[in-house]
């Protein structure tokens, strides 16, 4: 140990490497990398976005807002989640955060007692675990199947839940295997959900992106919308990755004590972010068809180059930004693919297991460069040995 390590709380000195931040870093230390890791869109903000931004900064827009977020951002969030999901919310009932990934850190603290128990579906985002061990809660793995789509199946749930369980994180799509969840799987969590009497933490972040089929959220299933905290982000549906704004939605107390948890962070969501947000939910009409269509596009052509490769396979992309690749026919696993790939390509991708032991077997492309690129990258992995024709 070091001098400076012993300084360090015992629960962050043992922490576990987060291979997907790893794989990242490492990607950019290479010149000539072609980068499958980053779940950032790489388009710039629409001008009409920034320029609604910039026109209110000059307008005095640029000081603290009510902590719980402007009224106005507010007020439109909830007409917009009640004429695209049939969802009728109030603004006592929202709550704009600093990312949706921030929002599910304040949720998981304010739901959670020691020791309670939270559901996660392998393979899931990989901050799941660590923010509900900071929130002194107990992630409860249930792992699903490339034959089943990657959903949940009722009897690998109902096993999992015990009395301890407090929560259930739902995400759809998914990130990172693109599973857009079908009603009937929503209809059984939510069954599961009301019975056993638990919260459930709706991860709707890629809601444009549902290709295989229309997203619905879990919150407008019979009786789900006070059992269900929904979270939000602008980061992927309007490129708006480095605003660092989101949201909450659920019952009225429980996103007050959210905000005064939040009181205690950073106050408020930063005031210019909260206009663009603004913007861009005005302007989702003519911001979203394009970007959804060109991800789709993308996906096409990486699944294609793919299905061409020796030794990988993926099925028609589902949703959200990402192709979950099949290579358990290579004889490696993921995170020794990854490696293969980054030293002998030049091409950096995901190792599945960096999204729980369920994603052994597979990586995780996202789709945030353009074609040219992804064509590039395939040939680079078929002159390789173990993926060339």
């Amino acid at each position: 140990m070091t001098s400076a390590q012993r300084f360090l709380a015992e629960h962050v000195r043992t922490r576990k490497e987060n291979l997907m931040s790893t794989a990242g870093d490492a990607a950019l230390a290479v010149p000539d990398m072609i980068n499958f890791t980053l779940g950032d869109p790489d388009l710039t903000t629409d001008a009409r976005i920034l320029e609604a931004m910039h026109a209110d900064m000059l307008n005095g827009h640029t000081h603290y807002t009510e902590s719980l977020g402007q009224p106005e951002l507010r007020s439109e969030i909830c007409r917009h989640l009640g004429k695209r999901y049939g969802v009728d919310y109030t603004i006592d009932e929202c709550m704009v955060t600093t990312s949706a990934n921030h929002g599910m850190w304040l949720i998981l603290q304010t739901i959670l007692n020691p020791g309670d128990e939270v559901i996660v579906i392998e393979p899931y985002f990989t901050p799941y675990p660590d923010q509900i061990a900071m929130a002194h809660g107990v992630p409860v793995f249930v792992p699903t199947r490339a034959e089943d789509g990657f959903l949940p199946r009722r009897d690998a749930l109902e096993e999992a839940i015990t009395d301890a369980t407090r929560a259930i994180i739902v995400n759809t799509p998914t990130n990172p295997t693109g599973a857009v969840w079908d009603e009937e799987t929503l209809a059984m969590v939510a069954e599961l959900a009301k019975s056993k009497d638990l919260i459930v933490l709706a991860d709707d972040i890629y809601t444009i992106y549902d290709y295989a089929r229309p997203f619905t959220s879990i919150a407008s299933q019979p009786g789900m919308k006070e059992r269900t905290i929904v979270l939000h982000s602008f980061s992927k549906n309007y490129c708006m990755a480095g605003f660092r704004i989101g949201f909450l939605m659920g019952p009225a107390e429980l996103m007050g004590a959210a905000r005064d948890i939040n009181e205690n962070v950073v106050f408020s969501a930063p005031t210019p972010s909260q206009r663009a947000a603004l913007a861009a939910l005005r302007h989702h009409d003519e911001v979203c068809p394009p970007i959804r269509e060109m991800f789709l596009q993308r996906l096409k052509v990486a699944a294609e180059e793919v299905n061409a490769t020796p030794n990988m396979t993926t099925p028609a992309p589902s949703g959200a930004i990402y192709l979950w690749v099949d290579i358990r026919s290579c004889g490696m696993s993921s995170t020794e693919v990854a490696d293969y790939l980054f030293t002998n390509a030049h091409v950096a991708v995901v190792p599945g297991t960096a999204f729980g032991t369920s994603g052994e077997g597979f990586i995780r492309l996202a789709v945030t460069i353009g074609e040219e690129a992804i064509r590039e990258a395939f040939a680079r992995i078929r002159r390789t040995e173990v993926f060339g024709s």
